[in-house]
């Protein structure tokens, strides 16, 4: 077995997923290599889910009873618990949505309705880049499309980073929000937060961070980026599916618009106005996901007692094995940085003639899971030419083992397709 330094105790990690143990295809055990798409989830996560309906199960706020109030308390202290994941200021600074999409949607939705000095008009300029998720493209595209804002991004180069080299002339006056992602879902590639968030500063523009490919892998301190958005998502960092988060400086919360209406978020209603409660009830109308907050809590829980920084160590050492092994194979192509340095966990290529969903056919019955397609960043393909890729992307459970299986399912694939 191949032994690489900085490793997690990844055997004694592996016993917590009980989906890792099974087996597909005539027995094959699977290898797990779509993490960059959704985790798969810790004992300790289904416990928390299970606890949960089948002793507390109630909706959350105002109720007097008992099970209205432990339900309560496990929602709220799920919050407690990412504000601390995250190193927030302040809990209500921490709103609960479905996913990232929605966190971002919040944000774009909030500055078209927004007074000055935020608001987002055909007088201003809206910022992102060629490698965002689709979730933090098409927002601020309908965002402009109503306001009549101009929407502006920067490039990539050849290898896969940003084009930072007129950030000047594409960050301006005019900008009133720069929202781009901290780690890129198809490339892997860790952008220079401080420069973008330096150049936005210096114009008085917001800047938010999609966080989704982040919160998951490393250390993620929001006061430390200076951004006045993050978004991220739970089903990607051990959690359940339907729990995201936003998190946003509290005096913009306070001066921001809500989104939805309904329950939960009003102070007092009349036949003729409403007032608003404060963040972060303001911006979660309704009943909220409270099973999957607390399934997140369990996640945030779980991470926290391995270690971020451990994870991050465990993930870099994995992925420097991954692109070692994957340049060997004859005809591969890394689309993104062809190092481990500045990438994260997740690496996209194609092989040679053949098509990704080719490959990931061929993979999945050796048992092998990876992600085929544009991934939902279809310019990152338009810009480089191509119409998919292959994506393999690691976590803390997979093993240099796995890297193995991989490169060997690949040379399977190429013998198959002559």
């Amino acid at each position: 077995m191949t032994q690489l330094p900085g490793l997690l105790d990844t055997e004694a990690i592996r016993k917590d997923f009980p989906i890792l143990d099974r087996q597909i295809h005539d027995g094959k055990k699977v290898v797990y290599l779509d993490n960059a798409a959704t985790s798969q989830k810790p004992r300790q996560v289904l416990d928390a889910l299970n606890a949960y309906y089948e002793r507390h199960n109630a909706n959350v706020h105002r109720g007097v009873h008992v099970l209205a109030e432990e339900a309560t308390a496990l929602y709220e202290g799920a919050r407690d618990k990412v504000a601390a994941f995250i190193n927030a200021p302040s809990r209500d600074e921490v709103i609960f949505t479905k996913n990232a999409s929605e966190s971002l949607n919040l944000v774009a939705n909030m500055l078209g309705w927004a007074d000055e000095p935020y608001r987002v008009d055909r007088e201003t300029e809206i910022v992102i880049t060629e490698m965002e998720h689709h979730s933090n493209i098409v927002p601020w595209q309908l965002l402009a499309q109503r306001t009549g804002a101009k929407l502006r991004w920067f490039g990539i180069t050849d290898d896969g980073r940003l084009d930072l080299s007129n950030i000047d002339e594409i960050i301006t006056e005019q900008t009133k929000i720069v929202s781009f992602t901290l780690v890129s879902n198809i490339m892997g590639t860790i952008n220079p937060v401080e420069t973008i968030v330096r150049r936005a500063q210096e114009v008085g523009a917001l800047v938010c961070i999609d966080a989704s490919q982040a919160a998951p892998h490393m250390v993620l301190d929001v006061q430390a980026l200076q951004a006045d958005f993050v978004a991220f998502t739970g089903h990607k960092m051990c959690g359940p599916t339907g729990i995201g988060v936003l998190w946003g400086r509290q005096e913009l919360l306070e001066d921001l618009p809500p989104f939805l209406g309904g329950g939960e978020m009003i102070e007092t209603v009349s036949m003729h106005s409403s007032t608003y409660a404060p963040a972060p009830h303001k911006f979660e109308a309704g009943t909220p996901p409270i099973a999957q907050a607390v399934g997140l809590g369990a996640a945030v829980d779980y991470l926290t007692s391995i270690g971020m920084d451990k994870i991050a160590a465990h993930e870099h050492a994995i992925t420097e094995y991954a692109v070692q092994r994957l340049l060997e194979v004859p005809d591969l192509r890394i689309v993104g940085p062809s190092t481990a340095e500045d990438r994260g966990a997740t690496i996209s290529f194609t092989l040679g003639d053949i098509h990704p969903h080719d490959v990931g056919q061929v993979l999945d019955e050796q048992g092998i899971a990876v992600r085929v397609g544009h991934h939902c960043a279809r310019p990152v393909c338009l810009r480089y030419g191509i119409p998919a890729t292959t994506r393999a992307s690691f976590y803390l459970y997979s093993t240099p083992g796995e890297v193995d299986a991989l490169v060997e399912g690949l040379e399977h694939v190429r013998n198959f397709f002559g």
